[in-house]
């Protein structure tokens, strides 16, 4: 009778532990602004975000932060996600224009509890350039409450100048402490281009910070099989991730993906590939790959507790 009572409180316990964990997709993708040169070159928006908004439909992303997108580019986002809605501003007037460090979330799983932004800069209530950064940059973010449980964590979502040594360090020390004044004891995410890998300076002041940490880190399976930026190179490789998910010590990293799914654009010429020892009812023609984007996406699910 005793034996049979402890494996009913042990599965019982199990039975309550499962149900009380929940789990969130989130994701951070840097979705390369419109423009010509990219339209000429075969890698124009119009043919690449039907791709990108596929994925993020097919991994079941939650919540996500887009990196360098347009007012109109989100529009397209937004109208191809089903549920989905963004904020954040442009850097450029505060409002529509210039890139966007815009963060999109479920409406059906997420309510949106405060949002705002903030300039990466020593004036950061105003559009402008800080330190040696060449161009503004923002950081947009959201509180948010899960619409089931209640749990209520914060999102924090930046795009860091390519180019400034100087403005990258202070964006992080700007950045986490802003995460302490704002956040407190509640959970964070933190996502964004950081234009640093994860050997960088700049990384390690938040990596190291005892703050928040790399989900690439903490994750208990990766499949990481490239960095984060490609350029459009189909055929490109390297081991930098300068895209990265920090995280709060509340959130545990079931697992982590750097998502390369590439797509194929029709050949003008309308060639017939040559199929090897595939069945004569196989029919291939000569595409061209294509990257969605010139950076992956990075992707993680976390689990927390209500």
């Amino acid at each position: 009778m005793k034996r049979w009572f402890f494996w009913v409180v042990c599965f019982g316990l199990l039975a309550y532990t499962a149900a009380d964990a929940q789990r969130i997709t989130v994701g951070t993708y840097n979705m390369r602004y419109d423009n010509k040169d990219d339209e000429e070159e075969g890698n124009g928006w119009k043919q690449r975000y039907p791709v990108i908004a596929g994925m993020i439909r097919f991994h079941g992303f939650d919540i996500f932060g887009t990196q360098e997108c347009l007012r109109h580019q989100l529009g397209d986002i937004k109208n191809s996600l089903p549920g989905f809605t963004f904020i954040g501003v442009g850097r450029d007037d505060g409002k529509e224009a210039g890139e966007h460090s815009a963060i999109f979330y479920n409406t059906e799983k997420f309510k949106l509890l405060e949002n705002g932004d903030f300039w990466l800069s020593t004036i950061t209530d105003k559009p402008n350039k800080g330190w040696d950064a060449v161009l503004p940059r923002i950081c947009s973010w959201g509180k948010f409450s899960d619409i089931k449980t209640g749990f209520t964590f914060y999102f924090f979502n930046l795009h860091m100048d390519h180019v400034g040594v100087q403005a990258r360090a202070e964006s992080s020390k700007l950045v986490l402490a802003k995460v302490k004044a704002m956040a407190g004891n509640i959970p964070v995410i933190l996502t964004g281009d950081f234009n640093v890998d994860q050997n960088n300076e700049s990384y390690a002041l938040i990596n190291n910070s005892g703050i928040l940490k790399d989900a690439y880190e903490t994750a208990a399976f990766r499949f990481a099989l490239n960095g984060t930026f490609n350029s459009f190179n189909v055929n490109g490789k390297t081991d930098s991730r300068i895209d990265h998910i920090f995280l709060t010590k509340q959130f545990k990293v079931e697992k982590y993906g750097v998502l390369t799914d590439t797509y194929r654009n029709k050949n003008e010429d309308n060639s017939t590939a040559n199929t090897g020892n595939f069945p004569k009812e196989v029919s291939m023609q000569k595409y061209t790959a294509r990257e969605p984007s010139d950076h992956f996406p990075v992707m993680i699910v976390v689990e927390y507790k209500k």
